[in-house]
């Protein structure tokens, strides 16, 4: 099993560590570089969390390099799978651990996430880590598992600010086992730690209230249809185990009971996140239903598929059915098309080479439009100072030449944009030099590429579109 772990860390996690960060993970970079810019007064929440304690850290070792930045997420991880096993062995089957680790594997959202220089491995494994000793102390009542308990529950809230739902699954699962009497624990200790618990959450809470009265500013998803919803649920991974489980050992009937708290814990840690953010989303008009936003349920699916598995597998199947599931997530999950693949479709750091090897010098125009819904009037204006948060890609992966900053929207939804795109025109900025580039997202650019060369200024110039993942370079050219 160990082999099995380390072919699938090897391929999953390891091939993709060092290709080009993602927006996002640029932006982490410019939090990191920058601590307390002021570009992000636009976005206040964005350099909240504590996880960027840990890419300081790789900063501090590495500089400013993507395997180094991805590492913190990549231990972390790493210790939410032991964590997902330890809790598939006291809730599932003393031998299910393997397997749920496993299936963890086989989710892609796992393998994006331990390599993603983001928040969202750290807060799997606090939540992991939550849950287990909640389970710990409810099993055994001792008060330094109770002690963990509150630290980790403590935590998961401040690495991301929409995972307020998951602290749903502690009450649910905490009720179901004091209601049954299924714990050594009594009402007065658990009123004592909640208590607790929720005077170490408050600061959080008062922080999250006052950022929610912009939050519609920052949505930039409309809200999730059934379809989308079902998606993100990730429902294949539970329903394909169980169903080769029971196939395999011949339609048998029920072999192997779970207690009903385990159930409980497994099912709500699976779904009080993307039902939760479903409803706020249709509720509120904010949509925030995005699968990274959703990433603390994916451990409660694999061990959902685990639990769903254990109803059918004989005591000595285990190992067969971990190994079967190693080399499902190995298959399906190890982007076999290509010997190397990238960490995310996003290929910022080869879409700036191709602007430096095209704009040859400082005075060429670079027209770059924001990949943030932020970008917009009054907190865009043309001269925007740089280095801002808002151009967090131009930080992190510098270009060569004179850059022109657009707003986030297209043309036709932004009468600012239009006006200084049209008095760039006028001006001669962008035809004196023969040459120059749009430099953004596949859509931005596009976009403008359309508007520009629609205009009668532009006739007689040439235009190609280079595409790099959804990063795309559109060059214009004089004939």
């Amino acid at each position: 099993m160990i082999a099995l772990l380390t072919f699938c860390i090897a391929r999953l996690w390891l091939v993709p560590l060092p290709t080009s960060f993602w927006v996002d993970e640029l932006v982490t970079a410019f939090v990191v570089k920058h601590p307390g810019h002021a570009s992000f007064a636009v976005a206040p929440q964005v350099p909240q969390s504590i996880y960027y304690w840990l890419p300081r850290a790789a900063f501090a070792l590495g500089g400013l390099s993507e395997v180094a930045f991805r590492i913190p997420s990549m231990v972390a991880m790493g210790i939410a799978l032991w964590l997902i096993g330890l809790l598939a062995a006291r809730l599932v089957h003393p031998a299910a651990g393997w397997f749920a680790v496993f299936a963890a594997l086989s989710i892609r959202g796992i393998d994006y996430f331990a390599i993603d220089a983001r928040p969202y491995g750290l807060g799997i494994m606090v939540a992991s880590a939550c849950l287990y000793f909640l389970v710990r102390w409810l099993d055994s009542a001792r008060w330094r598992e109770a002690a963990f308990f509150v630290l980790f529950a403590a935590l998961v809230w401040r690495v991301h600010l929409l995972y307020w739902p998951f602290y749903l699954v502690i009450a649910i699962y905490a009720a179901t086992r004091l209601a049954a009497g299924d714990t050594p624990v009594r009402w007065p200790q658990w009123a004592t730690v909640a208590v607790v618990g929720a005077v170490a959450l408050l600061p959080q809470a008062m922080s999250a209230l006052s950022l929610a009265h912009g939050a519609h500013a920052h949505s930039f998803v409309a809200p999730p249809t059934l379809h989308i919803f079902e998606h993100e649920l990730h429902w294949n991974i539970p329903l394909l185990c169980g169903a080769a489980a029971w196939t395999l050992t011949k339609f048998a009937r029920l072999r192997y009971r779970i207690r009903p708290g385990a159930w409980v814990l497994m099912l709500s840690w699976w779904l009080c996140q993307p039902v939760c953010l479903y409803i706020y989303s249709h509720v509120t008009g904010n949509s925030i239903y995005v699968g990274r936003y959703l990433s603390v349920m994916l451990p409660g699916a694999a061990l959902t598929a685990a639990a769903v598995v254990a109803c059918w597998m004989p005591p000595k199947g285990w190992r067969t059915a971990a190994a079967t599931m190693a080399l499902g997530a190995l298959i399906f999950q190890g982007h076999w098309e290509s010997v190397w693949y990238r960490h995310d479709v996003s290929d910022w750091r080869t879409a700036a080479r191709e602007v430096n090897r095209f704009v040859a010098d400082a005075a060429i125009p670079v027209v770059v439009p924001s990949p943030f819904i932020e970008a917009r009037s009054p907190a865009w204006t043309p001269d925007y100072p740089l280095p801002g948060f808002l151009y967090a890609q131009l930080d992190g992966y510098p270009v060569m030449g004179k850059p022109y900053l657009m707003p986030f929207d297209s043309p036709a939804d932004s009468a600012e944009g239009v006006q200084y795109a049209e008095s760039l025109l006028r001006s001669g900025e962008l035809l004196g030099r023969g040459r120059w580039v749009i430099y953004g997202p596949e859509r931005h650019v596009r976009d403008w590429r359309k508007w520009f060369q629609q205009r009668t200024e532009l006739a007689g110039w040439l235009s190609t579109l280079q595409e790099f993942g959804d990063v795309y370079v559109a060059e214009f050219r004089k004939d």
